[in-house]
């Protein structure tokens, strides 16, 4: 009842700010040549962010599968932010070895990074296989994050030690993550076989969230084990209506959106968390957390397993390797 409350009324939390803060009330200038990766930055929160991070001073790379609404979103910076260094690049997530040309292409370019956002996301109503044999909505909301954030951990270490600024890692999640339950792996398994009855869009959304929240843990984790002056930590920015819904523009969305139009965020309110998180003083040397309105909370249960995180990051492992269809097939392996 109290964080209903808090929601509705915008009251502050620890942080000092809550539900109504914007992204650009909860941002400050950034250190100079401080770089940027953000996905899904076209439309919505990440065009948000992306704005945001650029009038504080960002170097923005902006990968998108659709060149032409990146470039666009680059212009609408542009226009407001002269002085901006913004590089648009071809990225689908989808694929991996799209991921892999991208990260290529991106280390041709030799510039540091600072900070990566894995903010791109999909629901897909309908039941979809990639070209490397995995269900859509998975493969482009965590898999091809995964992969992505996996081959720029390098380059992040090593401009923190260069410039002795804390790399952050961001993966925007969802409270939808909470509405999964069962074996993910064996889920994952059944609907990624090319005829899924098992396939539901929403749970397998939720699915694609729960795994970027214990992604986020075992990255963490790991970043401790290393040393690294590198965090990672995972947001929920709240309900908003984005370019998510494209699939099912009409009369009744429209009709369900403006019905729960008060208990909704504007774009400007749900991309303060993230950018909170990204650039904050507040939250130096702070990893591994769960952030809901600027302030951190805590995920399911199972999102807060290190057991079920350990074991949803080796078969990761395994489905971005190159030979994956070799060593794992989840059509088979995971009944």
């Amino acid at each position: 009842m109290l964080l209903s409350f808090n929601y509705l009324s915008g009251s502050p939390g620890p942080s000092g700010f809550g539900s109504k803060s914007t992204a650009e009330h909860v941002t400050a200038s950034l250190p100079p040549s401080f770089t940027a990766i953000i996905t899904g930055a076209t439309s919505g929160i990440g065009a948000e962010t992306a704005r945001i991070l650029a009038k504080r001073g960002a170097r923005l790379i902006l990968p998108s599968r659709n060149i032409k609404a990146a470039e666009e979103t680059k212009a609408r910076i542009e226009s407001e932010c002269s002085d901006s260094e913004i590089i648009v690049m071809s990225l689908d997530l989808s694929s991996l070895s799209s991921v892999r040309t991208f990260v290529s292409q991106f280390e041709s370019l030799n510039l540091p990074l600072n900070l990566l956002i894995n903010n791109a996301g999909k629901f897909s109503h309908e039941h979809a296989i990639t070209e490397d044999g995995i269900e859509m909505t998975f493969a482009t909301n965590y898999l091809g994050h995964f992969l992505l954030t996996k081959l720029l951990v390098n380059k992040m270490v090593e401009t923190a030690k260069v410039t002795g600024v804390e790399g952050r890692i961001v993966n925007v999640s969802s409270s939808i993550h909470g509405w999964f339950s069962g074996d993910i792996l064996k889920y994952l398994g059944q609907i990624s076989r090319n005829k899924s009855r098992n396939y539901d869009a929403t749970r397998a959304y939720a699915l694609s969230k729960l795994a970027n929240v214990l992604h986020t843990h075992e990255l963490a984790r790991r970043f401790k084990q290393m040393g690294a002056n590198v965090t990672v930590n995972c947001v929920h920015p709240g309900i908003v209506r984005t370019r998510l819904t494209r699939d099912r523009e009409g009369f009744i969305t429209d009709l369900v959106f403006f019905m729960a139009s008060k208990l909704l965020k504007t774009i400007p309110q749900a991309a303060a968390t993230t950018c909170y998180v990204a650039t904050n003083p507040r939250l130096r040397h702070v990893t591994g957390k769960y952030f809901v309105d600027c302030n951190e909370s805590s995920p399911s249960k199972l999102a807060g397993s290190p057991s079920e995180a350990a074991r949803l990051w080796s078969a990761s492992e395994i489905m971005v390797n190159a030979n994956s269809k070799l060593l794992f097939d989840p059509n088979n392996a995971l009944e």
